[in-house]
């Protein structure tokens, strides 16, 4: 009976601490709330104006899980990220009892299936394709879909082994993105595309240059197969990468050329080039020290500036051009981009892709330069419409982040992502096991072909790259559809082949 008693005291003793520690808080709370100047509704509704701060930052996470439909979301949607998901894990990806798919959205695309598709047994591979027959090393890339710039620093150490790892065991590349060449890149012993940003990170002298010895250097590296000249990107054109210090690490510092703790801030082009002249003679130079393909990155403003870049091409021959040009839409995503170029700038995928394409054909490049389509295209009918419009391969880099186990958590600047996908900090980054995670790459880059293959024979055509702009129609405001091969048709008319 004393020992209840006994614990009923001392639960009510700690009940009044506790209560008055709360009112303690709550007075001085209102107290910094009615003095401080910056914030009105704090002013004028001290410690219950707190919440409003409090909500407006929660919300778009109770919104992701209790209130937005499957296919509402931005900048990717429940539907497609549990798509990705599923591939992921080598699931079965069948639905039941239809689409929740609105049809009747403008520029959904809706592929035109056969009246007598090929039978199973007349079914083809996708082929390799080469690239940069000029260059000393060309490279027969084996698949269509490969692995987007994403940086070592933008990524963490745990999440560039696993695409490395990844990218080996689906026969994919993986595009380094700009922040130059780590050994976690070439762990898994995948292909390799370096990319050589406006800060020329990781083959730069002192004073930022291109340094020809380094630039040498990677491309000993025999995984090392393309290099990519990033002119721009699709969230931030006009405007160079950035890394904040915090996540420039002293391994970071040493792999990019940089000092350590300090943001990491690209110009926003390279001082090099001021004209398509420059351009021509980077590519060629890069080319001729490294013996391999080299090619372009680019987001279009307008596809009439390029009408003097394909003529350039011509006037110095086809052997000057580059091996291929990787077309990134204004919708392309980073871990930071001010929010008015992330927003307002560069012209969608949608249309700048077979605008850049047309422009190729039209010059009689299509042999000779390969088009890399890129920019949220992470899901099978976006893969398959572009390989439509006419790109020869597709890179996604936020499929392969939720194949890691990205959950959207809209933090990759922060250095406090959840999955330890964008983050250095060793206590998050526990989170992602590599040696789990690589076989989850493998798994969402084989889904992505193997159903884009699966649209292909449903089309009618034995094999991807046979499809056509005819085979796919796109919906208009009025909620009709038409071919893709009417409103773009341009490409292919010349040779006879028909509208593509």
């Amino acid at each position: 009976m004393d020992f209840a008693v006994n614990v009923l005291n001392i639960l009510a003793m700690t009940f009044v601490v506790v209560l008055g520690l709360a009112a303690a808080l709550i007075v001085v709370l209102f107290v910094i709330d009615r003095l401080q100047t910056s914030d009105a509704i704090r002013r004028n509704y001290p410690v219950l104006g707190r919440f409003r701060g409090i909500f407006t930052t929660l919300g778009e996470f109770f919104r992701q899980y209790f209130f937005a439909m499957d296919r509402e979301e931005l900048p990717f949607n429940r539907a497609q990220r549990d798509w990705v998901e599923r591939a992921s894990e080598n699931v079965g990806n069948t639905i039941a009892f239809g689409s929740t798919r609105n049809l009747s959205v403008s520029g959904t695309p809706v592929f035109v299936n056969a009246a007598f598709p090929p039978l199973d047994e007349e079914r083809a591979e996708t082929r390799p394709m080469e690239i940069g027959p000029y260059a000393a090393l060309p490279y027969r890339a084996p698949s269509i879909f490969n692995i987007s710039g994403m940086s070592f620093g933008a990524l963490s150490r745990p999440a560039v082994r696993a695409l490395s790892r990844g990218a080996a065991r689906a026969g994919i590349w993986m595009n380094t993105g700009e922040g130059g060449l780590s050994p976690y890149h070439l762990e898994g012993g995948c292909d390799i595309v370096f990319q050589i940003g406006t800060a020329n990170y990781g083959v730069r002298d002192a004073n930022g240059n291109l340094d020809d010895d380094k630039l040498r250097e990677v491309a000993e590296n025999p995984c090392v197969r393309m290099f990519e000249v990033k002119l721009s990107q699709g969230a931030k054109p006009g405007k160079g990468g950035i890394l904040p210090g915090e996540k420039v690490s002293a391994e970071i510092a040493a792999i990019r050329g940089i000092e350590a703790g300090k943001p990491s801030i690209s110009p926003n082009r390279h001082r090099a080039v001021d004209d398509w002249d420059d351009l021509l003679d980077l590519v060629g130079h890069v080319r001729a020290v490294t013996g391999k393909p080299v090619g372009i990155k680019t987001v279009l403003g307008s596809s009439d500036p390029w009408e003097a870049f394909f003529e350039q091409v011509l006037r110095r021959g086809v052997e000057h051009a580059p091996d291929f040009i990787t077309v990134d839409g204004g919708e392309g995503g980073t871990g930071a981009s001010p929010m008015p170029l992330m927003d307002l700038v560069g012209m969608s995928i949608r249309e700048a892709l077979p605008r850049m394409v047309d422009l190729r054909d039209r010059h009689g490049l299509k042999e000779r330069i390969r088009i890399i389509a890129s920019g949220k295209l992470m899901v099978p009918g976006d893969v398959a419409w572009a390989i439509c419009a006419g790109a020869d391969f597709v890179t996604s880099a936020r499929g392969f982040m939720f194949s890691l186990g990205c959950i959207q958590a809209l933090k990759c600047n922060r250095n406090t992502c959840p999955t330890g996908v964008t983050t250095h900090d060793p206590r998050l980054q526990r989170g992602l096991v590599v040696e789990e995670k690589d076989q989850r790459v493998a798994h969402y880059a084989r889904g992505i072909t193997r159903e884009v293959e699966t649209i292909a024979h449903s089309v009618g055509v034995a094999e991807p790259r046979q499809m056509r702009r005819r085979h796919v129609r796109i919906v208009q405001p009025d909620g009709r559809s038409v071919a893709m091969s009417r409103l773009f048709p341009a490409q292919g008319m010349e040779n006879g082949a028909g509208a593509r």
